[in-house]
C-alpha cells in the first residue's frame, strides 16, 4: 500500500509535466485520443466522485458558524469570474464557440485544487473547503443559469440538457462520495490516499482528448486562447483578494477567497463544453486546467514565505 501511495503522490507532483506530454502527443498524433471524448463526463464523473469522497458533512459546517465568510466567497465565486470571461470573450473579439467556452469557465464552480493552495499558502483552509464545497453544490442551478444568462446570444444552448448533465456530472458523484464517507470513514480516508491520482490521469486523459479534437484548429488559435485564459485566471485572482480585504477579511480569509475566485472547475467547463457545445468551447477550460495549477503554486509558494500578520481584531469583528 506505501508504494501505490509513493506512485500516486508522484503521479500528482507531476501533473503539469504530464499534462503537457499528453497534450504534445495528442497534438502530433489526434486519432487515438479522440476515441476518449464519448467518455470524458463518465471521467468527470469519478473525478467528481473522489471530491465527494474528501468531503463530510462537517464540511459544511462553517456554513452556520461563519455564514458571512461563506456567503461572501460563494457571491463573489459566481460575480466575478462570469463578468470577467464575458468581458475578456468581447474584448479579445473571440469566435463564438471560444467567447461561449471562456463563460462557460468562469461560471463553473471553484475546484478542489482552491484547498490545497490555500493550504499551501497558510490561508484559511477550513473556509475554503466549506466555500468550494457550497460552490459545487449550487454548480447544476447557477452554473446553468449564469451561462445561459451571460452566453445565450453567442451560440444556441440546451438549458434542460445542460442542468441535467451538471446534476448528473456534479451533484450525484459528490453526494454519493460523501456518503460513503458518512457511512464509512475508515475506509474512505484509506482510499482517499490513492484517489487523487485517478483524478490527476483521467484530467491528464480528458485535456489530452480536447487537444486531439481541436488540433486542426489550435495551430491558428493557440495564442489567443492562451491569452484569454492566463487573463481570466491572473484577473480572476487579483479581484479575488481585493474583493476579500474590501469587506475586511483578514490575511488568511482573503487568501482563501483568492483561490476561490481564481481557481476553477475546468474539467466541468470541458465536459459541459464537449456535451453541449462545439469542441472549441472546451479549449478554455483545458488551458486552464494546466495554467491555474502553475501560477497557484506560484502564488502560494511566495504567500508561503511572507508571515500572516495576526488581525486579532478583524477576526473577532467576524
Amino acid at each position: 500500500m506505501k508504494i501505490l501511495e509513493m506512485l500516486a503522490r508522484g503521479i500528482c507532483k507531476g501533473m503539469p509535466l504530464w499534462v503537457v506530454i499528453f497534450s504534445a502527443l495528442a497534438f502530433f498524433q489526434p486519432a487515438p485520443f479522440k476515441a476518449i471524448g464519448p467518455y470524458i463526463s463518465y471521467m468527470l464523473g469519478i473525478i467528481m466522485l473522489g471530491m465527494g469522497l474528501t468531503m463530510s458533512l462537517e464540511d459544511f459546517r462553517l456554513v452556520f458558524t461563519r455564514p458571512k465568510d461563506v456567503f461572501f466567497g460563494v457571491f463573489f465565486r459566481y460575480l466575478i469570474m462570469p463578468i470577467v470571461g464575458v468581458s475578456i470573450a468581447y474584448a479579445l473579439e473571440l469566435p463564438p464557440a471560444l467567447a461561449a467556452g471562456m463563460v462557460l469557465l468562469g461560471a463553473c464552480p471553484s475546484g478542489t485544487g482552491s484547498n490545497v493552495m490555500t493550504y499551501l499558502s497558510k490561508g484559511d483552509t477550513a473556509l475554503s473547503v466549506t466555500v468550494s464545497s457550497v460552490n459545487t453544490i449550487l454548480a447544476p442551478v447557477l452554473t446553468t443559469y449564469l451561462f445561459s444568462l451571460l452566453a445565450g446570444g453567442l451560440i444556441p444552448i440546451d438549458l434542460w440538457g445542460l442542468f441535467l448533465d451538471s446534476v448528473k456530472i456534479v451533484l450525484v458523484p459528490v453526494g454519493l462520495g460523501v456518503f460513503l464517507h458518512t457511512i464509512a470513514p475508515s475506509a474512505v480516508n484509506k482510499m482517499t490516499k490513492v484517489v487523487p491520482a485517478v483524478s490527476v490521469i483521467f484530467i491528464v486523459a480528458i485535456i489530452a482528448s480536447v487537444v486531439a479534437l481541436n488540433a486542426s484548429k489550435m495551430a491558428t488559435m493557440a495564442l489567443i486562447i492562451c491569452a484569454a485564459v492566463c487573463i481570466h485566471n491572473v484577473v480572476g485572482l487579483l479581484l479575488g483578494y481585493t474583493a476579500g480585504r474590501a469587506v475586511g477579511m483578514p490575511e488568511k480569509k482573503s487568501r482563501a477567497i483568492t483561490f476561490e475566485i481564481g481557481m476553477e472547475n475546468s474539467g466541468l467547463a470541458v465536459a459541459l463544453a464537449l456535451a453541449h457545445l462545439d469542441p472549441m468551447a472546451a479549449l478554455p477550460g483545458a488551458l486552464m486546467s494546466v495554467w491555474e495549477y502553475i501560477i497557484g503554486s506560484l502564488l502560494a509558494g511566495y504567500w508561503a514565505s511572507k508571515p500572516v500578520e495576526e488581525e486579532a481584531e478583524q477576526e473577532l469583528a467576524a
